[in-house]
């Protein structure tokens, strides 16, 4: 099996892609109500956070790489 880099940004946006998933899940079952709006707010959110992530790994993966003199 090829190894891959690992990309946090990508978790983070799976994490709420997941949990608006689920969110609207116990909607459709009746085990609670979710506002049709309330996708919106909460996926802007995640990937703004996957962003800052994403930016955050690149800069930490780009510093651990400079080259020794």
């Amino acid at each position: 099996m090829l190894r891959h880099e690992f990309q946090p940004g990508r978790l983070v946006v799976g994490v709420f892609l997941t949990a608006t998933g689920i969110a609207y899940a116990g909607d459709a079952a009746a085990w609670w109500h979710i506002e049709s709006f309330a996708a919106a707010p909460v996926m802007v959110a995640g990937l703004f956070l996957a962003g800052v992530t994403a930016a955050l790994a690149r800069a930490i993966r780009r510093r651990g790489r400079a080259p020794k003199s």
